[in-house]
C-alpha cells in the first residue's frame, strides 16, 4: 500500500460525526438543563416559603349596628347552637352566626361560651371567617382553597396519619 492509500484508508475509518453536533451542543444542552432545574427549584422554594393568608382582627361592634354587606366583628355570649349555626348575644341584641363547614356537628362552640366572631354580615346572619375564644385562641373558619396546599396534601391526599404509640420489638 502506498502512503496515499493509507491516508485515504485512515480517513474513511474515522467514525461519523454525531448527530448532536459535538461538544458545544452537549454543553449548551447541559447548561439549559441546569437553568431549568434551577428555575424549578426556585419556584418550589418560593411556594414553600410563601406566607399563609393572614387576617387582621377588627374591633368588635354592637350587634344592633350591623348593616348588610359589611365586614364586622362582634363579641358576645353563645346562646343556642344549631349545627353549624349559633346565636351570639351582646347587650344590644342577638345575631345568627354561620360558621360554615367547620362548625358542622355543633361542637365548635358551646352555649354560654364568650367568643368574638369576625366575618361578613349579609341577609341577617354573619358569615364567620374568624372565631376568637376568650383565651385569645383564634381559629379560621374560611373554606380551604381549592387544590393541593402542601406536600402533606399531595402525598397523603389531605389526610395526616399520626401514630399514637410506636410499637417496638
Amino acid at each position: 500500500m502506498s502512503p496515499e492509500n493509507e491516508a485515504i484508508q485512515i480517513k474513511t475509518e474515522r467514525p461519523a460525526p454525531s448527530l448532536v453536533g459535538g461538544g458545544r451542543t452537549k454543553a449548551a444542552l447541559f447548561g439549559i438543563g441546569l437553568l431549568v432545574l434551577g428555575l424549578a427549584g426556585g419556584a418550589g422554594a418560593t411556594a414553600a416559603l410563601s406566607p399563609d393568608e393572614s387576617t387582621v382582627l377588627m374591633k368588635p361592634v354592637a350587634v344592633n349596628t350591623l348593616e348588610d354587606g359589611t365586614r364586622a366583628a362582634i363579641k358576645g355570649t353563645v346562646g343556642d347552637v344549631f349545627g353549624n349555626r349559633f346565636v351570639l348575644a351582646d347587650q344590644s341584641g342577638r345575631a345568627l352566626i354561620d360558621s360554615g363547614w367547620r362548625g358542622e356537628g355543633g361542637d365548635l362552640v358551646k352555649p354560654g361560651e364568650t367568643v368574638t366572631v369576625q366575618g361578613r354580615f349579609d341577609r341577617g346572619s354573619l358569615r364567620a371567617e374568624v372565631l376568637v375564644r376568650a383565651d385569645g385562641a383564634a381559629q379560621s373558619l374560611k373554606p380551604p382553597k381549592p387544590g393541593p396546599r402542601g406536600w402533606v396534601e399531595r402525598l397523603g391526599h389531605g389526610h395526616v396519619r399520626v401514630a399514637e404509640e410506636p410499637t417496638l420489638p
